[in-house]
């Protein structure tokens, strides 16, 4: 996997930790939501070199695919894919 130094925005962390706040949220939202955050900057103005998992990206490509995937998951499921080392 080659090494990808980009890490999820302020918009889609934010994003990410209001779908992890909401009872109603899907259980592919919740992992994308939560690999989202895990790839956002640190607190302390550092940077994040995680990746992607094959497993979220794969996740990440099927709620790409569905249709009944919300637009908030879609927006999710891209960043995770933008981020991973396999591109």
């Amino acid at each position: 996997m080659t090494q990808n130094k980009k890490q999820t925005s302020d918009e889609i962390a934010s994003l990410a930790a209001t779908i992890l706040q909401d009872p109603k949220s899907t259980p592919p939202g919740n992992e994308l939501a939560g690999s989202a955050l895990d790839q956002s900057r640190p607190h302390d103005g550092g940077t994040n070199q995680d990746q992607t998992s094959n497993e979220i990206a794969s996740l990440a490509s099927k709620v790409l695919q569905d249709p009944k995937s919300t637009q908030t998951e879609r927006e999710l499921a891209g960043s995770v894919l933008a981020q991973s080392g396999s591109h």
